[in-house]
């Protein structure tokens, strides 16, 4: 998600705004949760604080669900984008869903996506492209862009590939507001 949220703010500045990205690590060990945060805005940022009231929710790992408080401080109209092939329900998430109608939450195999083009099931360009698609925060040819950047190559391309490819599955599947 690190890398997610770095390429989330180098596409935020490709299209005018202005950005910030961090992570925050916990225990640091192999395999321990990792939370990164991206701020885009039209105006300058000036906040350096960890956002504790995130308008739109990426999550890459959907095993956390139930094992981390993913969603706590969480806007009361948030976007919430989780990398799962299952759905809501089948996550066991219907009752946030209920008793927080202003959230949408949706999810996108965005881990079976990177393998069928890299081979691998890294997530993270697919959160991006998918946060592209869903809130219109950022343009798809700037998170095209951004990830050639960051992956020049045979790699970019491939990513780039997983990129178009979220894109075009969440434009189809989720109405964005």
């Amino acid at each position: 998600m690190v890398t997610a949220a770095e390429l989330l703010a180098l596409a935020a500045f490709r299209d005018g705004k202005e950005a910030q990205a961090f992570p925050s690590f916990g225990s640091e060990r192999t395999g321990a949760p990792v939370t990164a945060f991206c701020r885009i805005n039209a105006q300058p940022i000036r906040s350096r604080e960890p956002v504790y009231h995130p308008d739109v929710l990426l999550i890459q790992d959907s095993t956390l669900l139930h094992q981390v408080d993913v969603f706590g401080g969480l806007a009361e109209s948030a976007f919430v984008l989780i990398n799962s092939a299952r759905d809501i329900d089948a996550l066991h998430l219907t009752d946030f869903v209920t008793c927080h109608p202003g959230v949408q939450m949706h999810t996108l195999p965005a881990s079976d996506l990177a393998l069928k083009h890299l081979g691998r099931p890294f997530a993270n360009i697919g959160m991006v492209a998918g946060y592209a698609a869903l809130t219109g925060e950022v343009s798809k040819a700037s998170v095209n862009q951004s990830i050639t950047e960051k992956f020049p190559g045979r790699i970019g391309e491939l990513n780039g590939a997983v990129a178009a490819e979220v894109y075009d599955f969440v434009a189809a599947n989720l109405a964005r507001v």
